[in-house]
């Protein structure tokens, strides 16, 4: 395999990068945050102008990316700025399974920076099993209706449109019988209620009483896409949690070579020395999990459906673990000033929990590498 960016990617990576070092400080982030939605749209557009939404879409869709490659690329550079845009709720959640049916007219707008999704598919009561809706969807005379309630829904109060999972058949848990519907929050029968989450960014709870739903692809067929565009998910965010990673060593090792103490920087310290190594040593095999899961991403098939969610696995299950260990050493290395609001670290430090959060946690993707492992085999 050739882990060498090819030349598209190499400046794709270098305008994304110098544009969040110079137009994304994180003072900026915060007030993003704090805004009504979560996030700027003005910046969404920003982003969208310079091509970055579209390089998480493939050719068929008018996009010029959608590998697990470029995702890897792409959220890597966010997870270095914190970026709170909904790059994840709408670049990749919201816009999987309109990718999957080929709805190019709306992902159009989503890549012009116009429109926002997001997915509204977990419950309070699923945890991390994909295949858990009690929300139902029945067909009318005014045509698919929808009940139910849905909980964390990413960016769910900046959407325009939300792509929302309900059972047409089936026991709660069953892959069968599931649907994906595109629902306009807007109507009378939706409610949302938006919140903060712990690491600045956006969430929402949304209840439904009969809301009216176009369905995404075949009614009661849905779980496959569903389970796709959690893998991508998971995918960005590893990319996220390896920016993040990277940008919190960096500001630690900066801090060991100008933090003086007793006449000389405390990073000539041996036992702060072989903390750094070992976190290093971590962050690259993670780097290499998530690399592998990239490469596969785009596998189909049962066999190598097999080997894409075991992979994913893996790398979500490192990511979390790594991930809270860097959190950890790089707050401890910095002392009491880690405790900051004011200092960037911190806010690092908060993502990299809640993404092990995201999509299951290292335990959930453990025994899900596990199972996929002896299915690949």
């Amino acid at each position: 395999m050739d882990f060498n960016l090819s030349d598209e990617r190499r400046m794709l990576k270098d305008t994304v990068e110098r544009f969040i070092r110079e137009r994304y400080p994180i003072e900026k982030r915060h007030q993003f945050a704090a805004s009504d939605i979560g996030f700027s749209r003005e910046m969404w557009r920003g982003f969208a102008d310079l091509g970055l939404i579209g390089a998480l879409f493939p050719a068929s869709v008018g996009g010029f990316g959608g590998t697990g490659e470029d995702i890897l690329l792409v959220f890597e550079a966010l997870g270095r700025g914190l970026v709170v845009e909904p790059f994840l709720a709408s670049g990749i959640l919201g816009a999987s399974p309109l990718i999957d049916i080929g709805d190019v007219a709306t992902l159009g707008e989503v890549m012009a920076g116009e429109r926002v999704l997001a997915l509204a598919h977990g419950e309070p009561d699923g945890r991390y099993n994909l295949s858990h809706v009690r929300t139902r969807a029945t067909q009318g005379a005014e045509g698919w209706q929808v009940t139910g309630t849905k909980s964390v829904s990413i960016n769910g109060c900046g959407a325009d449109t939300l792509i929302v999972s309900a059972r047409i058949a089936g026991e709660t848990d069953a892959e069968e019988g599931l649907a994906l519907f595109r629902v306009d929050p807007r109507q009378p029968g939706v409610a949302r209620r938006a919140y903060a989450t712990i690491d600045g960014g956006s969430a929402a709870e949304i209840t439904m009483g009969g809301a009216v739903g176009e369905p995404i692809g075949t009614p009661g067929e849905a779980f496959p896409m569903i389970e796709r565009a959690i893998g991508r998910g998971i995918l960005a965010v590893c990319a996220e949690a390896l920016g993040a990673m990277e940008t919190a060593k960096d500001l630690t090792l900066e801090y060991l070579k100008t933090r003086v103490q007793f006449g000389k920087p405390i990073g000539a310290n041996q036992v702060l020395q072989h903390r750094m190594v070992d976190m290093l040593i971590e962050i690259e095999q993670t780097r290499s999990c998530v690399m592998l899961a990239a490469s596969t991403l785009d596998s189909g098939g049962e066999a190598d459906r097999a080997t894409r969610e075991r992979n994913l696995s893996a790398a979500k299950h490192l990511a979390g673990r790594v991930g809270r260990l860097v959190a950890e050493e790089t707050i401890q290395m910095h002392g009491g000033v880690a405790m900051t609001w004011e200092l960037a670290l911190p806010h690092y430090a908060k993502r990299m929990v809640m993404i092990d959060h995201l999509f299951g946690d290292i335990d959930h993707h453990l025994e899900r590498f596990i199972r996929f492992s002896r299915e690949a085999a």
